[in-house]
């Protein structure tokens, strides 16, 4: 998958989790499913390469909300992979 799929995917789901009000803290698989199966779906990829993108969009979120910066673009400053 290259950059800018992953990121596009990380920018859906993280807008599906917020529509679904789910925790930007959330750590429950099973309530992290729907987003893990959509991301495998969508991108055909493993389960467990799913997840860290539903986790990556997790920690999106909250860079998003604490920083007033926007990660995918700036993602280098904060070492967090987002390219």
């Amino acid at each position: 998958m290259d950059d800018d799929t992953h990121n596009q995917q990380i920018e859906k789901i993280a807008k599906m989790l917020v529509s679904d009000k789910i925790s930007i803290d959330e750590q429950d698989s099973e309530k992290l499913e729907k987003y893990r199966d959509q991301t495998m779906s969508d991108c055909n990829i493993a389960e467990e390469d799913s997840m860290r993108i539903v986790y990556e969009a997790l920690l999106y979120l909250k860079l998003k909300n604490s920083s007033g910066v926007d990660p995918i673009q700036q993602g280098d400053q904060f070492g967090a992979g987002f390219s």
